[in-house]
């Protein structure tokens, strides 16, 4: 099978086909259609077999989570995704393999009603690049600039499962299978936050997505908007199984540090806390208030007695030194 007919087989017949989408696949590039009074939000992330999932992982989880965290950045921007190419290294044209990831792939796609509109595919090392797009009303997308001192930070859903699921997959921390299967659908499976997103924008002052760990990601908040955050650790968000290996994971700090969450963490004013508290509580995922930003700079995480707690690592980074 060569590369066209790989594009045939496998993607240029699955998926959705939008009304604003004028030139797909099959040509030397895109051509779609952005609304009068919209601006078009790009986003764009890689996957590589040994850095992110490892060469046994299921397909179908593969498929899933490469389009899922490019849509975890779009709901934090507070878009509506609509479109994303998808670039693919392959070792080998494996019918089998290619058949569970486009059917994780195309099932998320599919849920928000997203087109693949193109894309490359190439042989070499197992490698998933896709670049996501979605529009946002001019002017009302969030970014992580805008938080204020006194406004409140929150968290969607919970913290630390994926983080669970990655030490028992090293070996580190062996589960019972019922919770393995709970945590791991969260490292595998996540899922993009994107209605709360879209409800946030008329609320929230800033928001990222935890794709690196709580304390890394926050970080990027309070750097770009030139201010401090602190962190009360008994509030933060964790599921039933993290408390059943509560000191065995650290106590709090693979909720604060583990990647891979890909919940929401976002900032909201002070005068704006009753209305978003009520909206919040009606989230399936729930919304969790964890801390304040304040004006000393950098990110604090205290217990209730105001004492610091210092992990021990700060969250991922890709270019770490050993």
């Amino acid at each position: 099978m060569n590369e066209f007919d790989l594009i045939r087989t496998f993607f240029a017949s699955q998926g959705n086909v939008r009304d604003d989408v004028a030139v797909s696949i099959g040509d030397d590039a895109a051509v779609v259609s952005v609304p009068c009074g919209m601006q078009q939000v790009l986003t764009t992330d890689i996957l590589v077999v040994g850095t992110h999932f490892l060469a046994e992982a299921d397909p179908i989880g593969i498929g899933h989570k490469s389009l899922a965290v490019n849509l975890s950045d779009l709901a934090a921007m507070g878009a509506v995704p609509k479109w994303f190419t998808l670039n693919l290294s392959l070792p080998e044209v494996n019918a089998s393999w290619l058949q569970g990831f486009c059917r994780g792939l195309f099932g998320l796609a599919n849920q928000w009603n997203i087109s693949l509109i193109g894309g490359d595919t190439v042989r070499g090392p197992l490698t998933i690049g896709i670049q996501a797009g979605g529009v946002v009303p001019t002017g009302k997308a969030m970014l992580r600039s805008g938080a204020k001192v006194g406004d409140r930070i929150y968290v969607t859903g919970t913290l630390g499962d994926a983080g669970v699921a990655l030490l028992h997959q090293r070996g580190t921390l062996p589960l019972a299978a019922a919770d393995l299967a709970t945590v791991k659908s969260r490292l595998d499976s996540p899922i993009p936050r994107l209605s709360e997103g879209l409800a946030l924008r008329d609320f929230a002052s800033s928001c990222i997505d935890i794709s690196d760990g709580l304390l890394s990601d926050l970080r990027h908040i309070a750097s770009a908007s030139t201010v401090g955050a602190r962190i009360m650790v008994e509030r933060l968000p964790v599921s039933t199984v993290y408390r059943r290996y509560f000191e065995q994971l650290g106590r709090w700090d693979t909720a604060i540090t583990a990647g891979d969450d890909y919940e929401l963490c976002f900032t909201i004013p002070e005068r704006r806390k009753t209305d978003f508290e009520q909206l919040g509580a009606k989230w399936q995922c729930g919304a969790t208030y964890i801390g304040d930003i304040e004006t000393e700079p950098g990110v604090r995480v205290v217990d209730r007695l105001g004492v610091d707690h210092k992990p021990k690592t700060d969250g991922y980074e890709h270019f770490a030194a050993d």
